[in-house]
Formats: structure tokens, C-alpha cells, sequence
């Protein structure tokens, strides 16, 4: 390993040592890349596997062979069009069969999948579509009048193809005015095959537009090669095989589900089941028609399921992966659904921009926690990940340090789509990408996530770091979900509101919420302020909405 930014030097060879390699299991060995592209995955899986199940949707079942037949009518229809090497494919569709046949298709030809999500309304579209100029759009039709009215604003042509949730489970939409539909284009086209692309493990196989919390939509640029490092990657962490069943709970228009979820498909053989969207009355009939093996969600969602009606621990027997990320997870909550699932859930961390997990935690060793912070580690680096600690200025800090944690390897972006200011501000030139979240690491190599830099509060002087408060929500028996936020004061610069929402037929009060907070935290981290509502906005990816709770006040 190699550090070329400034620090203390004991600090910076305690990460050149790498002391967490001793936790490595054997099937976190790095993957062996047979091939540098998706597209020379998803060929070989093809002729593996050709006649196993590709995609289970609901009653439907597609197989590799039938998902790769069908992208080849799309990418022949696509080369009518004028799509050629380079060109961007909007897919703004939920979990459905039409999101794989468009990434496969758009692969083939060299073209760039652009995926967004398909709650987007018109001004929000036109933010994308007039940045990547999309040369085709595949969406929902509940989406046609938003996309119609996106590309207008964005001054852009782009064929628009509709593919609806019923589709490959009947007859499918019918061609109408203004539109395609993905049915008659592959009905039309079932017999034409195109010349693939030459792809090289440089070549974009995703842009992925990404706002974080600063609401201004940034194309993340993923090469093939990122994709297929991480693909690979989370296929060992979570020991997906040829015969395994991966139920996609995480939208594939976000990275963990484009990544490990279809990634992992392509580049193991396994079955993807296809919910249409994380929703507890969607997803626990199929976990019972299907037996999944493996799942990866949001901590929201598995508190959604364990509160679904009717739901017990036989519901999830089938799993040998259960995992969580992209927020930290309060121990309170890991707990509970541990033991009303009756699961082992272990963890997980990465980004957009780095193709997402680049830290994980290996299962069957316990997850330690931070006690004085409320969090559960969210892993370690895995294997060809280099991670740092780094304080505001680039210098390395020793483990035990709060800092902002710095990450390089195979999986991190190329830059942001036409944003050279903004990749500058992230990229470091030898590689190093700046999360922007805050995080320890201690002297064994475990990583403590304290909190995106910008959800720090600071009261009266003091930093208040949310997920503390949080966790001492999540213990209250009456809290279904938590979120800890700083709004303005006039006193005290900011202080601290708690917004909850409760279990089914629990009551609480803000008294007897403000009381229980009383007698487990010090003073400037209690809430001063508390709101109850029925539901927490959640983000797409299913976290809680923090910057959503905040623009109420």
C-alpha cells in the first residue's frame, strides 16, 4: 500500500499494516476476474446457464437465455434508432424484468444505462435528461406525461419506450401515441442478434446520478471494471453461488441493487427475483414462493418487515445472507430484528461512487459496537480496498480519531458526468476519494460510521452526532423509527429535535419521550424538541429522509 497524503507517520503505517486482514475469512480471497466487462460476464452466464431461471417476476420466470434473446431485439432496435458506443439509456423503471433486458442491451452496444428513479416528476427529470442527453428513455407508463415533460425542459429528443408492471406476466402494453412499447419491440425484433460491442474494462457501463445531500443531481461515471471488481466482490462477501436466489429488495436504479444485485447475478448464474419495489405486503409473498437466499435492504426495511402483519422468524429460514447498509445502524434496532427474524444481520458500507460495499462485516464475528457514540461498526475494508481517516486538511489520523473516511481501489468512480469542479472537490489526484462521512477506526481495523459530516449538530458548542441520540430512541419499546436532526436556535446556534413514528398500537407521549431520553444522555444531547408522525419520509433507497425532515422546519 501506497500513501501519498500527509500524516503522522506511526498513523499512516498502521494502515500500510492493515491489522484487519486477520479477520479475513477464506471467501473473502479477491476474486479472480476471469473477464474485465459485464457484457463477457453476462455472455458467459449465458452459456452456462442459459436455461436456468434469470428472473423470477411474481409467476413469471425468464431464463439467461430468454433475458439475453430479448436484449438482443432491444439493442437491434436501439441501432435503428441511431444509438451507438457512448450514447446514454434512461431506465427509469422499478424492479421489473424491462430494467435487465435494457442494461443488457444497452451493454451490447456500448451505450451507457443511466438509471433514475421513476417516482421523479418532470422538472426533476429534466435536471438528468439535460445533462446526459439521453438518446432513449425506457419508463413506467404512470411516467409517460413526466417524461414527456422532463424532455421538453431539457430542450432533448429521446425515443420514449413503455414497459408497464404487467408486462411478461400477460399480453403487455400495446405501441400508442408518442411512445414504443418494450412488448412490440421485442415481439418485432425476436430473431435479430447485433454484433457486440468491443468493450474495455475502461468503458462506462453505468452513470449513476447521485445528489447526496445536497439535492444537485451529479452523474456518478461507473467503468465496466468498477462494476465487475464489486459484482465479484459482494458475490464473495455474501457466498452467492450458481444456485443461489438473490431477492432484489433494493431498487436497481440504485448502486447496491445495480451492483449487488444484478451485478452479482450476472457474474455468479444465480436467480434474481424481482419484488417490483420494497414493500413488506409485495415482498413476503414472494420470500414464501420463492425461498430466497440471499437479501440485502435498508435497516428501514427490514423494520418494515419485522412489523408486518403475520410475519415470523420461518419467513426468513430460507436466507443465508441477510445485509444491511448505506446508514448506521443502531444496535437497539440490529437487535430486534435479529430476534424477530430469527436472522444473523450483518453489514455493509459503500457509495455510489464506489460502485458500492467497499467495507464489510464478515459473518459469524460479532459486530462490535461503540457505546459511547450508540453505533455498531459497519466492517471492515474489504480485500483491495485501501481506506484512511483523514482530519479537514488530508492528514492521516490514528485509529481511535473521528475524521473523514478516504477510500481507493478498482470500485471508485471515474468522476462526475461534465462536473470537473466537482469531481476535483472529491477525487484526490492519486486516486483517493473523500466520503464525506465521518468515521473511526479502531485498533483492529473496525469502522464506527458517526455520521455524514453535514448531520453533526452542534449545540451550544458542543457536537451532538445523531445516531447517538437515535439509538436511545430505538430502545424506547413504543419507537417504530427514529431520526435526529438539528434545526436553528437562536440561543444556542442549534439544537436538537428527535421526529419518531410508533410501533402498531403503541402510544407515547413527547413527555414520556423526553423523559426517557432525560435519564440516558447528558443534557446538550437531549431533544429539546420532538415530533410524532405516522411515517418517516424515506429516501429511494428506503433510509430515512433527514434533509426531507428538515425542510418542515
Amino acid at each position: 500500500m501506497s500513501i501519498s497524503v500527509y500524516g503522522d507517520p506511526p498513523a499512516a503505517a498502521f494502515y500500510a499494516v492493515r491489522p484487519w486482514e486477520k479477520l479475513y475469512p477464506p471467501s473473502w480471497d479477491l476474486p479472480v476476474r476471469r473477464f474485465p466487462t459485464m457484457l463477457e460476464w453476462l455472455n458467459a452466464t449465458v452459456a452456462d446457464r442459459g436455461a436456468r431461471a434469470g428472473v423470477c417476476y411474481f409467476d413469471a420466470e425468464l431464463s439467461w437465455t430468454d433475458l439475453d434473446r430479448m436484449s438482443d431485439a432491444f439493442a437491434a432496435w436501439m441501432v435503428d434508432q441511431g444509438v451507438a458506443f457512448g450514447d446514454r439509456v434512461a431506465i427509469i423503471l422499478q424492479n421489473v424484468p424491462g430494467f435487465a433486458i435494457a442494461v443488457f442491451a444497452a451493454w451490447k452496444l456500448g451505450a451507457i444505462p443511466v438509471p433514475s428513479n421513476p417516482l421523479y416528476r418532470g422538472p426533476e427529470l429534466a435536471r438528468i435528461f439535460s445533462d446526459c442527453a439521453p438518446k432513449v428513455v425506457l419508463a413506467d407508463p404512470g411516467q409517460f406525461a413526466d417524461i414527456r415533460c422532463g424532455l421538453d425542459e431539457a430542450a432533448t429528443d429521446a425515443a420514449i419506450i413503455l414497459t408497464a408492471a404487467e408486462d411478461f406476466k400477460g399480453e403487455g402494453l400495446p405501441s400508442g401515441e408518442g411512445f414504443h412499447s418494450l412488448t412490440d419491440i421485442l415481439n418485432a425484433n425476436r430473431s435479430r442478434k447485433v454484433d457486440p460491442a468491443k468493450l474495455s474494462e475502461d468503458d462506462l457501463g453505468l452513470i449513476m446520478y447521485t445528489s447526496g445531500t445536497t439535492g444537485t443531481p451529479r452523474g456518478a461515471m461507473i467503468r465496466h471494471r468498477s462494476i465487475v471488481s464489486n459484482a465479484l466482490m459482494y458475490r464473495n462477501l455474501t457466498s452467492v453461488t450458481a444456485e443461489s436466489r438473490i431477492l432484489a429488495a433494493a431498487p436497481l436504479f440504485h448502486i447496491t441493487g445495480y451492483v449487488c444485485h444484478l451485478g452479482a447475478a450476472v457474474v455468479s448464474g444465480a436467480s434474481l427475483i424481482l419484488p417490483f419495489r420494497m414493500q413488506a405486503d409485495l415482498i413476503l409473498p414472494l420470500i414464501r414462493q420463492h425461498r430466497p437466499t440471499n437479501i440485502t435492504a435498508a435497516i428501514t426495511a427490514y423494520n418494515a418487515l419485522m412489523n408486518a402483519p403475520g410475519v415470523t422468524a420461518e419467513d426468513f429460514s430460507s436466507f443465508d445472507a441477510v445485509t444491511t447498509g448505506g446508514a448506521p445502524v443502531p444496535p437497539a434496532l440490529h437487535a430486534e430484528v435479529n430476534d424477530r427474524l430469527g436472522v444473523s444481520l450483518y453489514i455493509g458500507y459503500g457509495m455510489t461512487e464506489t460502485t458500492a460495499p467497499t467495507v464489510f462485516t464478515p459473518f459469524g464475528v460479532p459486530i462490535p459496537a461503540d457505546s459511547e457514540r450508540g453505533v455498531l461498526s459497519i466492517g471492515i475494508p474489504i480485500p483491495g480496498v485501501e481506506i484512511l481517516i483523514c482530519d479537514d486538511d488530508g492528514n492521516i489520523l490514528p485509529p481511535g480519531s473521528e475524521g473523514e473516511l478516504w477510500m481507493r481501489g478498482p470500485q471508485i468512480m471515474a468522476g462526475y458526468w461534465r462536473r470537473e469542479v466537482e469531481t476535483a472537490a472529491v477525487l484526490t489526484e492519486d486516486g483517493w476519494l473523500k466520503s464525506g462521512d465521518i468515521a473511526i477506526m479502531n485498533a483492529d481495523g473496525w469502522i464506527f460510521l458517526v455520521d455524514r459530516k453535514k448531520d453533526v449538530i452542534i449545540a451550544s458548542g458542543f457536537k451532538v452526532w445523531p445516531t447517538e441520540v437515535e439509538d436511545v430512541l430505538y430502545s424506547h419499546p413504543a419507537v417504530r423509527e427514529a431520526a435526529v436532526i438539528g434545526v436553528p436556535d437562536a440561543y444556542r446556534g442549534e439544537t436538537v429535535k428527535a421526529v419518531v413514528s410508533l410501533k402498531p398500537g403503541a402510544t407515547a407521549t413527547e413527555g414520556e419521550l423526553r423523559d426517557f431520553c432525560r435519564t440516558r444522555l447528558t443534557g446538550y444531547k437531549q431533544p429539546r424538541l420532538f415530533e410524532i408522525l405516522e411515517d418517516l419520509p424515506k429516501t429511494v433507497t428506503g433510509k430515512i429522509h433527514k434533509v426531507a425532515l428538515r425542510d418542515r422546519d
